[in-house]
């Protein structure tokens, strides 16, 4: 993640004060960069990747490792967080463990994948997670990984012949061919997902991992009083990144 990434998808960035605005880019310097101190120098051009006119830095960072309690912490190699403010920035921005992890695994995706409209989905997904939006980052975990599938299978002539004899084996019924990603939409997700797997184009475990982030899926996409957890986020987004988008590439 770039730092204009950064600061674009980090909720009310550019309404803050410098001082907020600073301490932002400090822990992202620390938390994502992992940087062990940083100077003015890095800091003010943090700042122009942001967008933004940087403050003067021989006023402010002084400034705020003077306060009392500081907030920033003077050392040999330049200045890091005080440790309260570290933590508090953590919590705030998505920084404790399995946050980090997670929007990690997320973010290191796009290096891996070309396709735009995977990295508009990823995008969505790490932001929904990232504001506690726990509903929306499951429905646009499986979207990203469900329209990864499509994709894999229809990018090969191969595949697209065993998903029709797989469509032919699952359901005889169905006087179905299909030819392009669009006549993906002629079958429901579980269908496509059986066929796939019938076809042999998906192993046993990938293709219950499917299932399962499907059920999770529709759970999350409709009104109910069910509580959608952070863990439950977690392992959407972990299991169906590990599992199908890097597994089918």
């Amino acid at each position: 993640m770039t730092i204009a990434d950064f600061a674009g998808s980090s909720p009310g960035f550019y309404r803050k004060t410098a001082v907020e605005q600073l301490l932002a880019l400090a822990w992202f310097v620390e938390a994502r960069q992992q940087r062990a101190y940083f100077d003015g120098a890095y800091i003010r051009q943090c700042f122009k990747e942001a967008g933004i006119e940087p403050p003067d830095m021989s006023v402010y960072l002084p400034r705020l490792a003077a306060k009392r309690p500081p907030q920033l912490i003077k050392e040999k190699g330049g200045y890091r967080l005080a440790g309260a403010v570290r933590r508090a920035l953590d919590v705030r921005l998505g920084g404790d463990p399995t946050t980090s992890a997670v929007a990690k695994a997320l973010t290191d995706l796009p290096t891996q994948i070309p396709d735009l409209a995977e990295r508009e989905f990823l995008t969505e997904a790490l932001n929904c997670y990232r504001v506690r939006a726990f509903r929306a980052t499951i429905i646009m975990a499986w979207n990203l990984a469900y329209d990864h599938l499509v994709r894999w299978v229809f990018s090969d002539p191969i595949r697209i012949q065993s998903l029709n004899a797989g469509i032919a084996s699952k359901y005889p019924k169905k006087t179905l061919v299909v030819a392009r990603h669009e006549d993906a939409d002629t079958l429901k997700e579980s269908e496509f997902i059986e066929a796939a797997r019938t076809a042999n184009l998906l192993d046993k475990n990938t293709t219950q991992i499917l299932k399962d982030k499907l059920g999770r899926r529709n759970m999350a996409a409709h009104p109910s009083r069910v509580t959608i957890t952070q863990h439950q986020a977690d392992d959407m987004i972990t299991d169906l990144v590990a599992n199908v988008i890097l597994k089918l590439c």
